[in-house]
């Protein structure tokens, strides 16, 4: 009777990954554009006066609100406050795997076609300094180039290291992260941008 019960438990929608519930959440959008007869993906680079990140290059997004019911509704208002485009002028191809930058960080990415013409006269100057596009065929021709950083744990001040075995002498593991380049024009694609990129490149391929 207790494992059948368990395995009912257990059979109920769980979440995608240990810790989504708490983690900082964010949904982005890919946008794909025609421009001339051809698909292109839009970027944008954020506003030199933003607190993070000033003049990174991203897809339209960011953190999911509580008043946000799913991951999607997220992404579509956030590409509504950043560039000026109607969700219900937005067709959504497909959602794709999240991307777990961290146990405690998550990115919801989407595949949808916006039109380019929506986007140009609307887009929030507060928040995007500048939008550009780059072909779907030169991005299936490309290849990224990645360079490793290292990642070493450091302890809270506060850390219990009397529990554990070796103390302060413990031996944190030091991982490696890989980040991928994209260089087009004179724009570089780097950070979580490029690895979502490049995962959608791949399932496309």
């Amino acid at each position: 009777m207790f494992l059948d019960k368990l395995k009912d438990r257990l059979n109920e929608k769980q979440s995608q990954f240990i810790g989504e519930e708490t983690a900082f959440r964010s949904a982005v959008l890919i946008p794909l554009v025609q421009v001339n007869g051809e698909w292109h993906i839009l970027f944008e680079v954020r506003a030199f006066t933003m607190r993070k990140q000033p003049g990174d290059i991203s897809f339209p997004g960011g953190k999911i609100d509580l008043t946000d019911p799913t991951p999607l509704a997220a992404a579509l208002r956030e590409t509504h406050e950043e560039l000026g485009v109607n969700p219900e002028t937005v067709t959504v191809i497909e959602e794709l795997s999240p991307y777990i930058a961290s146990p405690t960080f998550v990115i919801y990415p989407f595949v949808a076609v916006i039109d380019y013409n929506e986007i140009i006269p609307n887009y929030n100057k507060e928040e995007v300094e500048e939008v550009f596009t780059i072909p779907l065929k030169w991005l299936l021709n490309y290849e990224p180039y990645m360079h490793l950083v290292s990642v070493q744990p450091t302890p809270a001040s506060d850390f219990p290291f009397e529990k554990i075995v070796n103390g302060a002498d413990y031996e944190w593991g030091t991982r490696a992260i890989e980040e991928w380049f994209y260089d087009f024009e004179d724009y570089t694609i780097w950070g979580i941008t490029a690895r979502i990129l490049k995962h959608f490149i791949e399932c496309v391929e």
